[in-house]
């Protein structure tokens, strides 16, 4: 008869270890940008469009995986880039690389705006929930530029 508390025990440690690492891997999973975002439009304030953010040897990158809007086709091509993205096809291009972690932000990267083809330095601040995402791209000084706050999508 005390075999069978013995054999519960023996496998209530393993299994309440197995539960605390899968909490913990699920909040740090929210510590990162890492996951699919959605943007806002500036102008409409709806949902623009989703982005993939992805981490490779430790800088993030940002692919357009889905345009959200009603005039967003899958064919759509970026006219007004100015570098190897002119022409090629908007979803699936990658509009932000580089950003690295530097304490609690990533920086150093650069995106593209497709609408305009111009380049900004980028960084970007998750907030403490891991739900939003404040990027912001700006020329020379971090002052003189503009931010949009994505939100998590998975």
């Amino acid at each position: 008869m005390q075999v069978l508390p013995l054999l519960l025990r023996g496998l209530l440690l393993p299994v309440i270890t197995l539960f605390l690492f899968t909490a913990q891997m699920g909040h740090a999973a929210t510590n990162t940008p890492v996951g699919l975002w959605q943007t806002i439009d500036d102008q409409s304030g709806k949902p623009r469009s989703l982005i993939r953010i992805g981490q490779k040897y430790g800088k993030l990158s940002a692919v357009i995986e889905k345009g959200l809007l009603a005039t967003d086709t899958p064919d759509a091509v970026c006219e007004k880039c100015k570098d190897e993205r002119k022409g090629q096809k908007i979803i699936g291009m990658t509009i932000a690389e580089g950003l690295t972690k530097d304490g609690d932000q990533y920086t150093d990267g650069k995106i593209l705006d497709p609408e305009n083809g111009k380049i900004y330095n980028c960084k970007m601040q998750l907030n403490e929930a891991g739900d939003e995402l404040e990027v912001r791209g700006y020329i020379g000084i971090s002052l003189i530029g503009r931010s949009q706050i994505w939100k998590r999508v998975e």
